[in-house]
């Protein structure tokens, strides 16, 4: 598989001032990394890395075995967990390894600067750079072992808005060829040494794609208008949820996928808006992007005409903010949670595509309906043909209707239209002018600063560094770099979201409960890295990692090491897990332990 990637390439003024950066495995800052932490990443440390890192399941993972023993988040598995009706999952020989059609593993084998070729063969060339990279894909993994939900999301929605963390999310898998597991001799051994405060640390991942090109004028309208909009919106909606949820077990089950969408989605636009309404961020922002401007204007070859490209980002998000509100409503977010919605959608705009979101309860559809027709109710005639959607009807009334009679679709089909000029004007106002602002600016940055550095992230494989780091959360209370399996246990009873299955109750005394179970670096992670590997200067796997604090969402936009910090499973803490609990020896014995 070969994929051509164009790369917008940025810098700052003050590299590795902090542990920022998703850095490409052919453009890594070797000397800056060794003048800061007296580590020199050598070619071989990074082709091995690279060649043991893999993208699975939208996710990353690692080989940590040369028969194609894989490790990533038991998260990013779910889907051939519930394949199996399995919570959790042990196969103490690969005769009993189950199969996972639907999961791909991709290693990157190898990348070549193709910037040459593609200026020379098109006239879309914009002044970036262009690497092909080509991928061996596993088509046959099959799973290993994962944990029991309950430990996988342990504390599930209410602590993953947050640090301490006590996740055991992880899942073995195996990569097969053939019908034989795979020959995989890049991997990543397992670190026999505790890792301490002030540890270097890489890590290899897919980080989603960000917008650390955006403009102040584009950070000021996702802070004041996007992000708002967005956390206002699913509010109300997490509050009634969890209300039904709380009625009884059979309403938890049905409303807890959505409830867990909502809350994840509630976490990334909070995290973001309080980065972004922090005064330190959006300076940093605007001291850097004054100084971009001046040297523009100051350039012969640039000048004054250069600059209007600020204050047309600027005029056009202003023009399109009265939009934004009902383009959320209408188009980019109708309907949130509700599958009958969705799917009514679908078979308007592609009626080709078959595929269907899984139907919810009948009740569950009012619920997240009712709240939707409120919604336009509030925004009323002039964007939406409310006389038509709710018939004289009251919002609840309405929605029960719909769901009674099967006419979803008909709400679908009356909102065609308002969705359609909202898009219209959308690409009117804003268009493409977000990808090419991007790309004029950093033309201007390369020609001034003569200094190509990160890219933004695009889904691609990057190595990130940082060092194991407590931190003060913004709330002011001091958070220890590892939690330990202790906090499995502190908490009273052992109900509702911090309950952990029975054995691990009746386990309790073998565990050496002091064992870290999670822990945080700041190393600068993004959407993607989930299940990426985390080394040691010896390139031995110390974890795995699993989410990023709230702190670190802000990231998407600009990263600062002061707060943010990526969560990861210990090494040291799966080992005990697989030992004590699992007992499980025949994966203990292939990771040579």
């Amino acid at each position: 598989m070969k994929r051509l990637i164009p790369l917008l390439l940025w810098s700052f003024a003050l590299p590795l001032a902090a542990d920022e950066g998703m850095w490409l495995f052919n453009q890594f800052p070797t000397e800056a990394l060794n003048q800061k932490y007296k580590f020199e990443a050598t070619p071989q440390f990074l082709e091995n890395l690279r060649l043991a890192s893999v993208r699975i399941a939208g996710g990353s993972g690692s080989f940590v075995s040369p028969t194609g023993l894989l490790l990533t988040n038991q998260h990013l598995v779910t889907g051939c967990l519930a394949a199996h009706l399995q919570d959790g999952f042990y196969a103490p020989a690969q005769s009993a390894e189950l199969p996972c059609p639907r999961l791909e593993a991709q290693v990157l084998t190898g990348i070549e600067n193709a910037t040459k070729q593609t200026k020379d063969a098109t006239k879309l060339f914009s002044g970036v750079r262009y690497d092909l990279y080509r991928y061996k894909t596993y088509t046959d993994v099959r799973l290993v072992f994962a944990p029991e939900n309950a430990l996988a999301f342990f504390g599930r929605q209410r602590d993953s808005l947050t640090y301490l963390r006590y996740g055991l999310d992880v899942a073995f898998l195996r990569a097969y060829e053939n019908g034989k597991p795979a020959a995989t001799p890049h991997y990543l051994k397992w670190s026999a040494d505790a890792l301490i405060e002030g540890d270097l640390v890489l890590s290899a991942g897919n980080p989603a794609p960000t917008m650390r090109l955006a403009t102040a004028a584009q950070l000021a309208f996702y802070r004041d208008t996007q992000l708002p909009l967005a956390a206002g919106r699913l509010k109300p909606l997490i509050q009634k949820l969890g209300a039904f949820a709380g009625e009884n077990t059979e309403n938890l089950k049905a409303a807890e996928p959505v409830l867990t969408d909502f809350l994840t989605a509630y976490k990334s636009a909070a995290g973001m808006l309080i980065g972004l309404r922090d005064d330190r961020m959006a300076t940093r922002k605007t001291v850097f992007e004054g100084k971009i401007r001046r040297a523009v204007q100051a350039n012969s070859k640039l000048g004054m005409e250069a600059t209007k490209v600020w204050d047309e980002v600027a005029a056009a998000y202003k023009n399109w903010t009265p939009y934004e509100k009902p383009y959320q409503l209408i188009e980019s977010g109708a309907a949130p949670g509700s599958s009958l919605f969705r799917n009514a959608r679908q078979m308007i705009r592609t009626p080709e595509d078959r595929r269907q979101a899984a139907p919810l309860p009948d009740v569950l559809e009012v619920l997240l309906l009712t709240q939707y027709l409120e919604e336009l109710k509030n925004l009323g005639d002039k964007e939406a043909p409310l006389k038509a959607i709710l018939g004289g009807k009251s919002p609840a009334e309405a929605a029960a209707e719909l769901v009674k009679t099967g006419q979803v679709k008909t709400l679908a089909q009356l909102l065609e239209e308002p969705a359609k000029r909202l898009r219209k004007k959308r690409e009117e106002l804003l268009g493409s002018l977000d990808t090419t602002a991007s790309e004029k600016i950093e033309q201007y940055r390369l020609q001034i600063f003569k200094e190509t550095e990160y890219p933004d992230a695009t889904g691609t494989p990057r190595v990130q560094f940082g060092v194991v780091k407590s931190y003060t959360d913004r709330a002011g209370v001091a958070m220890p770099y590892a939690s330990t399996f202790s906090g499995l246990f502190y908490r009273r009873n052992n109900e509702g979201p911090y309950q952990v299955p029975k054995k691990w109750v009746d386990l309790k005394s073998q565990l050496n409960q002091v064992t870290p179970l999670d822990f945080v670096s700041t190393c600068d992670i993004g959407g993607g890295d989930p299940g990426s590997p985390v080394v040691n200067r010896a390139g031995e796997l110390v974890g795995v990692t699993f989410d990023g604090n709230l702190e670190n969402l802000p990231g998407m936009y600009l990263y600062t090491d002061e707060q943010a910090r990526a969560v990861h499973v210990s090494a040291q803490g799966i080992l005990e897990a697989l030992r004590k609990i699992y007992q499980a020896q025949p994966l203990l014995k292939e990771l040579d332990q």
